[in-house]
């Protein structure tokens, strides 16, 4: 079953789209990017793969997304946005994975601390702006606190899997993919193949949270 609710947030109005598991154990929340939202090909995946696994999927939809802004804000208020909506993510009563890409997953390790978080999911991490790894965002990734998965294109300009620092996290790397988990006509890997290695990386590690 599939619902939406507005939530009020300090940052503005958010929107929570729940794809329900029936005898829920665990509830993903996922937050979008800066440059897109929640019908990325990667979110809307999970969505539909989880619930079969016994776990809810929350898609978050930021206020700026929801008010039809272009261009995201600072990050502190993405941090507000996030932290606004988690009261009612957890409403259910069941532990709840913060997780986010791209954007989203840095405030998904941002504030995982702070919500008490069961875990964070970061695809797409932006390890550092393209061309700028001395711009590193590695201290948000180690910061946590709680398991934490990295799911990351092989060709990602915002930080190749070579490119990430040792720490107490798991990383999954999709082959040939780049930022937004999308191959290149002549990979070895079809787009549909790049989406199952997100979404099964996802669901083997999820299950090991409870």
């Amino acid at each position: 079953m599939t619902t939406s609710k507005i939530v009020g947030t300090g940052a503005g109005d958010a929107r929570i789209t729940w794809h329900e598991a029936s005898g829920a154990r665990l509830v993903l929340a996922v937050g979008h990017g800066a440059g897109g939202g929640i019908e990325a090909r990667d979110l809307q995946a999970l969505a539909a793969e989880l619930p079969r696994h016994g776990v809810t999927v929350a898609l978050v939809e930021q206020p700026w997304r929801v008010d039809g802004k272009k261009i995201a804000p600072a990050p502190r208020t993405l941090d507000t946005g996030w932290r606004g909506v988690w009261p009612a993510l957890a409403a259910p009563g069941l532990p709840v994975v913060s997780g986010g890409r791209s954007a989203g997953a840095r405030v998904a390790c941002r504030t995982a601390g702070d919500l008490a978080a069961a875990g964070v999911l970061a695809l797409g991490f932006p390890l550092h702006p393209p061309g700028r790894p001395e711009k590193s965002r590695a201290a948000e990734l180690l910061g946590t606190g709680v398991p934490t998965l990295v799911v990351q294109g092989g060709n990602d300009p915002f930080g190749k899997p070579a490119e990430f620092p040792e720490g107490d996290y798991t990383l999954v790397e999709v082959p040939a993919a780049d930022h937004g988990f999308a191959v290149a006509k002549k990979a070895d890997i079809t787009p549909e193949r790049a989406v199952t290695i997100v979404t099964d990386a996802v669901a083997a590690w999820i299950t090991t949270l409870g």
